[in-house]
């Protein structure tokens, strides 16, 4: 039978190219018209351990990974041991049986479809590297699936140098071959393309679409110590930096990282940096340097879970807090949760946008389940982007008249903006609290007015955020509950409505992205007409519940919190929510 929705899953030992292949396959999917969506989950190990990669494919659109997998690609016995309670019935395995033996009773069900495909023979005969069983493993797959073989090729021919490319397609021929010989139609699930409109949609990851919207910004200087899982941002940028024209630096670490941005916000180029929870830590004091100074750099936190090292390679929302109070004393800033690739792109150039018109740093807040998930869209459209550097000196405005004062006392707490080495204007700031023209002071008089002066830019910063779109709002206006949340949590939502509508149950969905400063009124108006309201978070203590009694003096009805490092699935978050109504 043809399905309108399918996931496939390839497992194996890290170092087997598990990322790799499962990627491959879903651009062939995307290829093919259809809607992707690839999870990545993987230890932190170099070799060893377990990896895999699922791939949820449909003909709309699609939010996220699925709870149960048709199709699953073993590289080895455990694969299959730890996935077997995932696969649906009339799943099918592929895997090799010169490699893995799996007896009847590990494997403990007799309704799932084995099937043998000699993938290290093969490779053998190919004289290729053991690596790529994993496309033939795919060329399985194409043929149990009776999915367009020439797709696949194709993104073959586009990912790989020509030799190795043919030398693929080659391997991916000959699983095709063994699995449509020997199976033939044995597979009840197959998947057809739908037409050529999907070769205009793009593929992107979470960290991929910050690069991008950093790009689209125009930020010219990125500084970052390595730290998954927000290193992808650094690997995307580096190789970019001569065709934008900007300086990419790794550096010794996030403590030098955060004070290189600053230099550079303080010197006028755009900025920006990454890290998770840890690199986070130590970039506070340089964060309170930033709230003095009124720099403005982005900041992107990858959250994983902690404390500590944590769970280093996978999912968590614990650091919501931290991002909201982070570093020594009070100062505004911005804190913003995009919850899909597409909000990732547009959320950063918003925030480099607030962060150089109201001069205080912007904290883009992300998690490795959204940071490294790869989901299909519309290529970004940069006709729906601006460009606003706020108030910005450009000219000699202050040759033979008064002293420039970067600090200068303001009707909304916002100076003006000189960048050093405008004529007429000494650019001073200081780390210390200081007066209008950025030298030292203890007065306390001036001391309580200068702090005055930074927190009248959140209540502008506030003001201004009413035109954005800072909370959205999905489903029925009259529904049983309301399910709030933030950040990644949006793509299982989302799908879990989707699953509670066909069993006739309504729900609707508030997402918050701009956490600090708090959109009260708006989302004061939905749970006014909410008749129960639901927080779900990936993290222990539900964090957004919290704010939301701090800043509107109500309690929510229920929490769902699952902080195992892992995502909520959609039919497991359903089932969750109906156990709550």
């Amino acid at each position: 039978m043809t399905v309108n929705k399918l996931s496939l899953m390839v497992g194996g030992e890290a170092g087997a190219g598990i990322s790799r292949s499962g990627f491959l396959f879903a651009k062939a999917c995307l290829r093919g018209g259809l809607y992707v969506f690839g999870a990545n989950d993987y230890q932190s190990l170099i070799r060893g351990g377990h990896n895999f990669y699922t791939v949820t494919v449909c003909d709309q659109k699609v939010y996220c990974q699925a709870d149960k997998v048709e199709l699953l690609v073993a590289l080895d016995k455990q694969t299959i041991l730890l996935h077997k309670d995932e696969l649906v019935s009339g799943a099918g395995v592929i895997y090799d049986q010169d490699q893995i033996t799996v007896t009847k009773e590990e494997l403990g069900r007799d309704d799932i479809n084995q099937y043998h495909v000699p993938l290290r023979k093969i490779v053998k005969e190919l004289d290729g590297p053991s690596i790529m069983e994993n496309t033939v493993a795919l060329g399985a797959a194409n043929a149990l699936l009776d999915y367009d073989p020439e797709i696949l090729n194709q993104v073959l021919r586009d990912t790989f140098k020509p030799k190795v490319a043919e030398l693929n397609i080659e391997a991916a021929k000959q699983g095709y071959s063994y699995a449509k010989e020997n199976y033939r139609n044995d597979f009840e699930y197959k998947l057809k393309k739908t037409g050529s409109e999907g070769k205009n949609r793009i593929f992107v990851a979470g960290n991929e679409a910050i690069a991008l919207g950093a790009l689209n910004a125009g930020c010219k200087f990125y500084a970052a110590y390595p730290m998954t899982p927000a290193t992808s941002i650094l690997h995307f940028l580096a190789p970019l930096d001569r065709e934008y024209k900007m300086l990419v630096i790794q550096t010794e670490s996030e403590i030098a990282a955060i004070n290189m941005v600053a230099g550079a916000s303080y010197a006028g180029a755009r900025a920006m940096t990454a890290t998770s929870g840890g690199g986070f830590c130590l970039m506070t004091e340089a964060l309170g340097m930033i709230g003095m100074s009124e720099t403005s750099p982005v900041i992107v936190l990858v959250q994983r879970p902690g404390p500590s090292t944590g769970l280093p390679t996978y999912t968590g929302q614990g650091d919501l807090r931290f991002a909201i109070h982070a570093s020594q004393g009070e100062f505004p800033r911005v804190v913003i949760a995009p919850g899909n690739v597409e909000e990732c792109f547009y959320n950063t150039v918003e925030a480099f946008n607030l962060a150089e018109k109201f001069q205080i740093p912007a904290i883009v807040i992300s998690d490795k389940y959204l940071a490294e998930s790869n989901g299909t869209t519309e290529p970004f459209d940069q006709n729906k982007t601006r460009i606003d550097r706020g108030q910005l000196v450009t000219e000699n405005k202050y040759t033979g008249k008064e002293d420039y004062m970067r600090h200068k006392f303001t009707e909304n707490g916002i100076s003006a903006r000189a960048l050093p080495g405008t004529t007429g204007a000494i650019v001073r700031t200081n780390a210390d609290e200081h007066n209008e023209l950025g030298y030292t002071t203890e007065d306390p008089v001036l001391s309580t007015k200068m702090a005055d002066k930074r927190f009248k830019k959140l209540d502008a910063l506030t003001r201004e955020l009413e035109g954005y779109e800072t909370v959205k709002f999905y489903g029925p206006k009259e529904a049983t509950a309301t399910v709030i949340g933030w950040g990644s949590t949006k793509g299982p939502i989302l799908e879990a409505m989707n699953v509670l509508s066909k069993q006739g149950v309504k729900v609707n969905y508030l997402q918050i992205l701009y956490l600090c400063p708090f959109p009260v009124s708006k989302v004061r108006d939905i749970l006014q007409l909410a008749k129960k309201t639901i927080v779900v978070e990936n993290n222990k203590t539900s964090q957004l519940s919290s704010i939301i009694q701090e800043q509107l003096l109500t309690s929510v009805d229920f929490k769902i919190l699952k902080y195992d490092g892992r995502p909520f699935n959609p039919e497991a978050l359903a089932r969750s929510i109906q156990e709550v109504l």
